[in-house]
């Protein structure tokens, strides 16, 4: 078995597990209706779209700059996620958002 061949494999298998892993936090986002989850789910879609992408072409480069904006997207979706989720606050009004647990509660 070639070198390519088993790339391309590695590439497939990749894409299906982060596409099954996106649809475990979309089932999670219907469940709660947390942004988090939403934003989970579609940056390892956009993980499943990269490996696709790269096993599509054959592409033994991983740093050409599409396929690294891709990733580098995935990567600001569960930055925003964690960030979004960890605002105690609303923009300015000093109220916990709804559905954040507050102390003493």
């Amino acid at each position: 078995m070639s070198a390519e061949a088993i790339s391309v494999f590695l590439y497939g298998a990749s894409a299906v597990a982060s596409g099954t892993a996106g649809l475990f936090f979309l089932r999670f986002w219907r469940d709660t209706r947390d942004r988090f989850f939403a934003f989970f789910a579609l940056a390892f879609w956009a993980f499943a779209f990269n490996s696709v992408g790269l096993a599509l072409t054959r592409s033994i480069d991983e740093a050409r700059t599409y396929f690294y904006l891709v990733r580098l997207v995935a990567f600001l979706l569960i930055i925003w996620a964690v960030v979004d989720k960890n605002r105690s606050t609303t923009s300015g009004t000093g109220r916990p958002r709804s559905g954040t647990p507050t102390a003493g509660r």
